[in-house]
């Protein structure tokens, strides 16, 4: 258990896909996302299951304030918010168009 004053540490924001690419050998994707004011590079586990020309453009849920981490020689500014499903990741997104940096509460 956490209190609700952890969970207020994680800073949930909508992002806007603008790059992916997958790392070959991999079932990783290197993903820029727009969060509003910056952008992000994120590495995320989604290769498998999402055609990446369908990925562009697509608002997704980023846990903004994660400490960068180096995942294949990639630095990883981030994580993208997906749900584990016996197809595969599904990732988790808006349900109407919101600006890219909005807030999640």
């Amino acid at each position: 258990m956490i209190s609700i004053d952890d969970f207020n540490k994680i800073d949930l924001r909508v992002g806007k896909i603008e790059e992916a690419e997958k790392i070959e050998g991999t079932k990783l994707v290197k993903l820029v996302v727009n969060i509003g004011e910056v952008r992000k590079t994120i590495v995320a586990g989604i290769g498998e299951k999402y055609d990446l020309e369908e990925l562009l453009g697509q608002l997704v849920i980023v846990v903004n304030n994660l400490e960068p981490k180096e995942i294949k020689g990639i630095k990883s500014e981030g994580m993208l918010l997906a749900v584990d499903s016996e197809n595969g990741p599904v990732i988790i997104v808006p349900l109407e168009q919101v600006t890219p940096g909005s807030k999640v509460r």
